[in-house]
């Protein structure tokens, strides 16, 4: 690769080689920090689909259900009685929403595959979430900015997604073998976004982060 490409987050020039494997090429961000496969190097939507199509989530899974409630719970406890949410990317197996929905709080879901009816996309909420989502965005700075403008004042943004810590852990992480995953954030990313959209930020847990937009 011999060009350097804009940031698919902040969309700031100029990203640096991060790290080549045998099969694609990363950049890094010097803005925000974010780590990115280019473009050219994604999946196609039909072959992204096809790695969709053998995941087997369910809300019978109790062992799913502990991997998320790492993000329900600690989101669960900013809310009050009733709060609407949204899910985006809810996969085959819609099950954070069941989860939110068994704690009181209803929930629609999105996802540009399993539920595409946009009509979600057009409403406001209390709550949004994305487990295992931001990582498969081909823009996720057009993606976020989306879903933080449907938040009402108040409004909170859960993300569940594994962090870029050091560059000797990210050459031998198992997170990139994914194909697609094309972006992989760091602490300093969401740092970056939060103060991108006036939000507050919390990491409850090593892949968790809770974005919260103003009051006023």
């Amino acid at each position: 690769m011999t060009q350097p490409l804009s940031c698919p987050l902040c969309d700031a020039p100029d990203a640096v080689a991060y790290h080549r494997d045998a099969r694609r090429d990363y950049l890094q961000c010097q803005v925000c920090t974010l780590v990115f496969v280019p473009p050219h190097q994604h999946l196609g939507a039909d072959a992204e689909r096809a790695v969709y199509d053998q995941h087997q989530n369910s809300p019978r899974d109790a062992g799913y259900r502990r991997f998320l409630s790492r993000l329900q719970a600690p989101l669960q406890a900013q809310l009050a009685a009733g709060a609407v949410g949204l899910d985006v990317g809810s996969g085959p197996g819609p099950t954070l929403s069941v989860m939110f929905e068994e704690a009181g709080h209803p929930m629609a879901i999105y996802d540009p595959y399993f539920a595409p009816d946009p009509a979600p996309l057009s409403r406001s909420y209390d709550f949004i979430t994305a487990t295992e989502v931001v990582e498969h965005m081909a823009a996720p700075g057009v993606e976020l900015t989306r879903l933080a403008g449907l938040l009402r004042p108040g409004g909170w943004l859960g993300l569940m997604t594994k962090r870029v810590t050091r560059h000797e852990i990210f050459v031998d992480w198992h997170y990139t073998l994914d194909p697609t995953h094309v972006c992989f954030f760091s602490e300093a990313s969401f740092y970056w976004l939060a103060e991108r959209f006036a939000m507050e930020v919390i990491f409850p847990d090593h892949d968790v982060v809770l974005l919260q937009r103003s009051c006023s």
